[in-house]
């Protein structure tokens, strides 16, 4: 393939480099921000050969090219546009027409769940990367210290790659608040020290104690009691406690006071004297933000994420089976339109040792199932259709969505034909019913599909295959009595 030319063909079609304000890479998707959203020719890029898709909102192209390619086409595509991967060129930024902004918000001013939901994801894409990696390293050290009692755990090469699995999600609200904090108007910095707040280091004053007759106790109070959340035996318990605890809001907190360390920061900038607003606006927001983030938002985020485990647990232990499938079955949707980012603090909640689930996602492996669904549809197609050019399209994105990667299969073949969209949902809710009734449980996240053996709780990784293998078995099924429209196909990708 010529990543040039397919860059270049990619670069016409959104309206030249004068019109790519930033472009990135987003696991199989380049993401293009555009000054002037009118000049992009969404069908001509769809009809690029080697693109398998195109997601718009208000803020960003999506054009998915595939796990590999994107990687190869970020380069050339950075080197004619003469912006570097993940920047923005401020001349565009500020050139930017007015009317062209004042459209697109009239274009969204109705959605503003998707709006925000769209944001929170957008903090989440650029430590994707990071999650991934972190993810397999935890995996895969699970998996050694299970399998050999943790020989290799005084090991320094060992205890070295553990570190940077463990580092990435300790410390993960302060990148999330810095990312928050850009997302939302303010300074990336002030974000990281809103979100350093969610870090329960034992050397940060708030969490100051003393030791008395062997029992730490520590010596900051607030004056009134901070909710946290317990997780035994399938339900939640609220206890209480009089003491601060740094990490209460956990990364939802995080991501609450990176945003208001935005909003005070623009607001002070507009009120602060100019001799006087490099100096004290930065100061202002840090002192006032902290005092806010502690005494109400804090509490808030760990209000907030209580509730949020109260809905898990309504679907995971009340409405038991038809939840899981519940769950598994609108997962793919959600993917479709770019929002399952928009759970990853939800996850690492999950994830956290500390946390309600004592480190245990129970809700990842039902929605992993989604994959699953997906690939099973896509085998059906494969197998019965005589199209050459699905065919081919098939060969390249089931493989990698075994892997996990399903979004060059779903863009690609089934989101565009419909019915296989649709059967591949109903076949992953199989395999999360399955996934609940084994009661499987993640120890990390970033990966999915057959990887996701790496991080499924030892000795479960034989169950969560025979789950997965029937959500491939379910979209199958289904795909093929239900999905196969041969005539919608000819006419979707041509005869």
């Amino acid at each position: 393939m010529d990543y040039t030319k397919l860059s270049e063909q990619i670069l016409a079609a959104v309206g030249g480099k004068e019109n790519v304000q930033s472009n990135m890479v987003c696991m199989t998707r380049l993401r293009v921000k555009t000054v002037d959203p009118s000049k992009v020719d969404s069908e001509a890029i769809k009809a690029i050969d080697g693109v398998m898709g195109l997601v718009e909102d208000a803020e960003y192209l999506e054009v998915v090219l595939g796990p590999g390619v994107v990687n190869k086409v970020i380069v050339e595509f950075s080197k004619l546009t003469g912006v570097a991967a993940g920047d923005a060129s401020e001349d565009d930024v500020v050139s930017a027409a007015k009317d062209n902004k004042a459209a697109q918000k009239a274009k969204y001013e109705n959605k503003p769940v998707q709006r925000f939901l769209k944001k929170i994801a957008n903090i989440f894409v650029p430590l994707l990367p990071g999650i991934i990696s972190a993810g397999l390293i935890n995996g895969i050290i699970n998996v050694i210290n299970f399998s050999t009692g943790k020989a290799y755990a005084n090991e320094w090469w060992f205890a070295a790659i553990w570190t940077m699995g463990w580092a990435l999600f300790a410390y993960l609200p302060i990148l999330a608040g810095e990312n928050a904090a850009k997302e939302f108007g303010g300074s990336r910095v002030l974000g990281a020290m809103a979100g350093a707040l969610s870090i329960a280091n034992a050397g940060m004053p708030l969490l100051a104690s003393k030791t008395v007759d062997g029992v730490a106790t520590r010596l900051v109070h607030l004056p009134f009691s901070l909710p946290t959340v317990a997780f035994k035996e399938g339900a939640f318990i609220v206890a209480s406690s009089d003491l601060f605890n740094a990490a209460a809001g956990g990364m939802i907190g995080a991501i609450i006071c990176a945003i208001f360390f935005a909003f005070l920061e623009k607001n002070l900038h507009k009120v602060m004297p100019s001799v006087l607003d490099t100096f004290l606006t930065p100061l202002c927001t840090v002192i006032i933000g902290v005092i806010g983030s502690v005494l109400i938002l804090q509490p808030a985020g760990a209000w907030l994420t209580q509730a949020i485990f109260f809905v898990l647990q309504f679907f995971y232990d009340k409405l038991g089976v038809f939840g899981a499938y519940l769950l598994g079955s609108t997962f793919l949707p959600l993917v479709s339109v770019g929002l399952h980012q928009a759970l990853t603090p939800i996850h690492v909640m999950l994830n956290n040792p500390e946390g309600p689930t004592q480190g245990i996602n129970y809700l990842l492996p039902l929605l992993m199932m989604a994959g699953g669904g997906q690939v099973g549809a896509g085998l059906a197609i494969l197998f019965k259709t005589k199209n050459k050019r699905v065919k081919k399209y098939l060969t390249e994105s089931i493989p990698v969505g075994m892997l996990g990667i399903g979004e060059p299969l779903m863009y690609a073949v089934t989101l565009p034909l419909g019915k296989p969209f649709i059967t591949a949902c109903l076949g992953s809710g199989v395999g999360s019913v399955i996934a609940y009734l084994f009661h499987l449980g993640t120890v990390s996240q970033g990966v999915s599909g057959l990887f996701g053996l790496l991080i499924v709780q030892p000795g479960n990784q034989v169950f969560y295959l025979l789950a997965m293998l029937l959500a491939y078995a379910a979209g199958f099924a289904l795909t093929w009595f239900f999905g196969v429209d041969e005539d919608r196909i000819n006419d979707v990708f041509g005869e």
